[in-house]
């Protein structure tokens, strides 16, 4: 398995799993298929090459099977902290280690950055095989945003989670 840190030349890759993830499990993000799948390529292409922000892919045989990124905060009374998104790892690939070996690769590459000193994220707060693995990086739950997200007519709690250096 090769993780790497995508860039411009792998947005038609990302756009696929990307996809693949809102619709498979929409209920694990606050973006939307219907949403994305209008969204032109260039769009994702140039979020790949953003200063900003990382977003890694694992590969196994040249395949993108996962994803997470990882976002800077800019704004200057914040820019302690980055936030964990979009982590996905396919369902064939899930329980190999696809995803830790994600997670540890942005979680590394925020301990590079001098500034960062706090890690965020949210997971939906059914999704116990997340929530397991981010409390085994060191993670802690500080909060529950009830009904964070509303698909038809359901509801879905995400627990706020960060990782202090």
């Amino acid at each position: 398995m090769e993780i790497r840190i995508l860039n411009s030349s792998d947005a038609e890759a990302y756009r696929k799993i990307r996809l693949h993830a809102l619709q498979g499990n929409p209920e694990a993000f606050s973006s939307s298929y219907e949403e994305e799948v209008e969204y032109p390529l260039e769009r994702t292409a140039s979020r790949l090459d953003e200063g900003t922000s990382f977003t890694f892919g694992a590969f196994i045989d040249n395949t993108l099977v996962g994803v997470v990124s990882l976002v800077l905060e800019t704004r200057h009374k914040i820019k302690h902290r980055a936030t964990i998104f979009a982590m996905y790892v396919n369902p064939d690939h899930r329980k190999l280690g696809v995803g830790k070996q994600l997670m540890v690769a942005a979680i590394e590459e925020a301990q590079k950055l001098d500034e960062i000193e706090q890690i965020y994220l949210t997971v939906n707060a059914s999704n116990e095989p997340a929530k397991r693995l981010y409390l085994s990086l060191g993670f802690k739950t500080y909060g529950v945003d009830k009904r964070a997200l509303k698909i038809e007519d359901q509801y879905y709690d995400e627990e706020l989670m960060v990782l202090v250096k």
